[in-house]
């Protein structure tokens, strides 16, 4: 049974990053410090294997082995969600199995990585995956970067017929969050992803909190944490620090994991290794992730 219930999620939650060594395997050691750092920067939840954590890169084991060493990591100290990654209903029950076995308290799912479809056939999917578990389910919805996705009616339709979808991971603009939590009558708690872009605005929206990688996680920390305290003025300058970096890395997901990933182990001592096919940092970006590194400091940890 679940051992948090969704109220009670909020925050920012750290997304990690697939760190592998230079034969492209996962890097044990590199995985373990990345969420050691996570829980010194006083993240409120972790979670694996979405955009960031190249997911579609990992074969179904190593999807379970993140599983594995995320909940022996984390040890139960914060929130642990994993997102859900699989092309078909009975893989994506497989993948919320092994969460569940690993002490998971919520899950994620993601749209199946195949075809285009009308809405009724997503809002199927994603109930008949949510019925197939105790635990407390979000939907990521992200059309910019899936290419597909459901309306804010679409998902109060959801969240109707389906009463175990109980939280949405959205990414999009402030403006979009804030229209889905209106249209759902903020029965359900919703977060942000984008790097951390329009931070406060989220917060002051209603948005429960933010999933992000970890590259700027102190300072998103710090920013609301200051903001749930009413110190919007220190929330805004955490905010203010970490915004130039976060342009920067958000132009896209593989910009994200290109960039945000070596701003990561600028910043944490990490080296950093591509698994093929991978977009290549160029002189200008390094030389960017450079700078941002000395602007922003050493991670806590």
């Amino acid at each position: 049974m679940p051992n948090v219930r969704p109220d009670d999620i909020h925050g920012i939650h750290a997304i990690l990053y697939a760190l592998f060594d230079e034969s492209e395997r996962l890097d044990r050691a590199a995985m373990r410090r990345q969420v050691e750092i996570c829980l010194a920067s006083g993240v409120h939840g972790m979670a694996a294997l979405g955009l960031a954590t190249e997911v579609a890169k990992l074969t179904e084991a190593e999807r379970r082995t993140v599983m594995d060493w995320t909940a022996q990591d984390t040890a139960g100290q914060v929130p642990l969600a994993f997102t859900i990654f699989g092309a078909s209903v009975a893989e994506q029950v497989s993948q919320v199995r092994h969460a569940e076995s690993v002490g998971a308290d919520w899950v994620i799912l993601q749209p199946p990585p195949v075809g285009s479809y009308g809405a009724s056939e997503y809002i199927k999917f994603f109930g008949r995956v949510a019925e197939a578990t105790d635990l407390p389910v979000a939907i990521q919805n992200a059309p910019a970067f899936f290419g597909r996705g459901l309306t804010s009616d679409e998902i109060r339709e959801l969240v109707t017929l389906h009463p175990n979808i109980r939280l949405i991971k959205g990414e999009g603009p402030v403006t979009d969050i804030a229209g889905l939590i209106e249209r759902t009558e903020g029965r359900i708690p919703v977060f942000n992803g984008r790097g951390g872009l329009e931070l406060i605005d989220n917060l002051r929206i209603g948005c429960r909190g933010m999933i992000l990688a970890p590259d700027g996680i102190d300072l998103a920390v710090r920013a609301y944490d200051a903001f749930r305290a009413g110190n919007e003025a220190a929330a805004e300058s955490a905010y203010e620090k970490m915004l130039p970096a976060a342009v920067f890395v958000m132009q896209g997901i593989e910009n994200l994991i290109c960039y945000g990933k070596r701003l990561f182990g600028a910043r944490a001592g990490i080296p950093i290794h591509d698994r093929a096919p991978a977009m290549r940092p160029s002189e200008v970006g390094l030389a960017m992730v450079e700078r941002f590194a000395a602007h922003l400091g050493r991670l806590p940890g």
